[in-house]
C-alpha cells in the first residue's frame, strides 16, 4: 500500500517546494511499498493551490463535482474542450418507443461496462480525505459514476442519480446494474464482441446496430426499465436538491471541481453560496459559466490540484 505521495509546487518565483500527502492506496502501483511522486507544476497552477488554501484553511467545506472529475479514471467528459456535440436521448423519447429504448440501452450497456471497469482517481481519494479528517462535509455530484462511493466518500449527494441502480417504471422493483447487465448479455452475446456495435462521430450508437437487440425488461411484471438517472427533460427530484443545498448552506466554503457549470443546478448551489458569502474555488480546465464569480479559479486537472490541496489543509478544529 503506498503511503505518500508528493507534488513539486512552483511558485512564480520558480522556488519548488514539495508536499507529502498520504492519500488513500494509489492505483497505479500494485505492489505494497512506500512511493513518492514528484509532479512539476506550472507556475499559474501553484499559484491558485497556494491561494486555495488560504481561502479554505480553517474551513469545512462544501464539494460539487462534474464530469472533469472522474476523466482521470477513463470516463469521458462530453462536455469538455474538443468533445464532439451531442443529442442525449429525452425521457420522453426512451419511453415513447420501442426503437428509442433499443438505441438506449445498447449505448448505455457499451457505457456500463466502461464505468465498472473504472477505478477511483487521485481526485476522488482527496476528497475522500478531505472527508475523513473533518474538512469537507460532504460531496455533491452531477456524476453518476459511482466513483466517489468507491473512492471511500460517505456523505455524497448523486444529484443525477447513479448507473448503479435500475427500477421498473411499472411497478417500481430496483434491480443491481450488475445483474442486469448479466442478463444483456446472456440475451445479446454479440454485443461483448469487438467494434459490434457502430457508432457516430459524437460517440452515439448508429441505429442499425441496434437491430435485434433485445431489451431488458422487469423480471416481475415485464414493465419498462429505467437507469436510476435523471434524463434529459426530468427534473432532480426536489429532495436530493434540498439535501444539496443543506450541504452548503452549513458549509464555510464551495469548492467546484470537474464542472463547468452548464447545468443550472450547480449554478444554483453556486449563488447560494455567493448569498452566504462564502468563498468559492473553481478548479476546472478550461473556462466555465461562473469564473468571473469565484474567489479562486484554477484552470488545471482535479486530480492534481486536489491532491495538492489535500495535502496542505489542516483539519478543522
Amino acid at each position: 500500500m503506498c503511503t505518500s505521495t508528493a507534488h513539486s509546487l512552483r511558485s512564480g518565483a520558480g522556488r519548488a517546494r514539495n508536499i507529502r500527502v498520504k492519500p488513500a492506496p494509489y492505483t497505479r502501483r500494485q505492489r505494497r511499498c512506500r512511493v513518492t511522486i514528484t509532479t512539476e507544476l506550472a507556475p499559474e497552477t501553484a499559484d491558485g493551490i497556494a491561494r486555495a488554501v488560504d481561502v479554505l484553511a480553517g474551513r469545512r467545506i462544501a464539494v460539487l463535482t462534474g464530469a472533469g472529475i472522474s476523466t482521470d479514471s477513463g470516463i469521458p467528459d462530453y462536455r469538455g474542450q474538443g468533445a464532439p456535440v451531442r443529442t442525449p436521448m429525452t425521457v420522453d423519447q426512451f419511453l415513447g418507443t420501442d426503437a428509442a429504448r433499443r438505441r438506449y440501452w445498447v449505448g448505455s450497456h457499451l457505457g456500463w461496462r466502461s464505468f465498472a471497469g473504472a477505478a477511483p482517481n487521485a481526485g476522488h481519494r482527496a476528497l475522500a480525505d478531505l472527508e475523513s479528517r473533518g474538512i469537507a462535509r460532504g460531496v455533491v455530484t452531477q456524476n453518476v459514476d459511482g466513483l466517489h462511493v468507491r473512492a471511500g466518500s460517505r456523505r455524497v449527494v448523486e444529484l443525477h442519480g447513479t448507473m448503479r441502480r435500475v427500477f421498473c417504471t411499472q411497478c417500481g422493483q430496483v434491480f443491481d446494474r450488475r445483474d442486469l447487465a448479466v442478463r444483456v448479455e446472456a440475451d445479446n452475446p454479440w454485443i461483448a464482441v469487438p467494434d459490434a456495435v457502430a457508432l457516430g462521430p459524437d460517440g452515439d450508437v448508429l441505429p442499425e446496430s441496434t437491430d435485434g437487440f433485445v431489451v431488458p425488461t422487469c423480471s416481475v411484471c415485464s414493465g419498462v426499465l429505467k437507469p436510476d438517472v435523471v434524463f434529459f427533460g426530468e427534473f432532480i427530484p426536489a429532495e436530493k436538491f434540498r439535501e444539496a443545498e443543506q450541504l452548503v448552506h452549513t458549509s464555510d466554503a464551495l469548492v467546484i471541481a470537474g464542472s463547468s457549470l452548464v447545468v443550472n443546478s450547480g449554478i444554483r448551489l453556486l449563488e447560494r453560496a455567493r448569498r452566504r458569502r462564502l468563498p468559492v474555488v473553481i478548479v476546472n480546465r478550461g473556462a466555465t459559466r461562473a469564473d468571473a464569480r469565484a474567489t479562486v479559479k484554477i484552470d488545471a486537472g482535479t486530480s492534481e490540484v486536489l491532491g495538492a490541496i489535500a495535502a496542505q489543509l489542516p483539519a478543522v478544529g
